[in-house]
């Protein structure tokens, strides 16, 4: 019998088979992309990559797949990398998963302090196009909080041991826009 989570019984919109991740285009290639709002590399390499990745999702070229993850949770005081994850599963809910995610990235806290609080969480998910009535009940009631555990518990599971980590149809990739586009180059040779 297999140890593997099974997923919460609430998903957000747009997630895949496995409701592992939140799907961005629908190209042939995948590219699988796991990060945590409060890392700061995760950060570097959402300003390097980002504008590649939603090209490449945009063009039909790859789907991305983000697994927002809670792996820095003990460097924040108030349970920042759980809380953002799952507002962001809320932000998908709204249609708007990338822009709350570039906007996340844009104003990170910093590490060993205080995250953003749920009202600045809501705030910041107002100022990228989300209803502040929808996306702030589903932020302040924790709604995908139990989304987030599976997430990160399956991420584990499955040998990733830190954020950034991108693979391509399953192989692990540097971080990099230019290894992301070579791996994607060889899919289907």
């Amino acid at each position: 019998m297999s140890d593997t989570p099974a997923p919460p019984a609430r998903l957000p919109r747009d997630v895949t088979e496995e409701g592992d991740g939140i799907v961005v285009g629908d190209g042939q290639a995948r590219i699988d992309v796991f990060v945590d709002f409060l890392c700061p590399f995760c950060k570097q390499f959402e300003e390097r990559a980002a504008a590649d990745l939603a090209r490449l999702a945009a063009e039909g070229t790859a789907s991305v797949v983000y697994h927002p993850l809670a792996f820095l949770e003990r460097l924040s005081t108030n349970h920042y990398s759980s809380r953002a994850s799952a507002a962001s599963g809320a932000a998908a809910d709204g249609g708007a998963f990338v822009a709350f995610k570039d906007a996340l990235f844009a104003d990170q806290p910093e590490e060993n302090g205080p995250g953003h609080s749920d009202d600045e969480l809501v705030a910041i998910g107002v100022k990228a196009g989300l209803d502040e009535a929808a996306f702030g009940d589903a932020v302040r009631s924790q709604a995908y909080l139990p989304w987030t555990a599976y997430l990160t518990e399956l991420a584990i599971e499955d040998g990733v041991s830190g954020t950034p980590s991108v693979f391509v149809d399953g192989a692990p990739v540097e971080p990099d826009p230019g290894a992301i586009e070579a791996a994607i180059g060889r899919v289907g040779q």
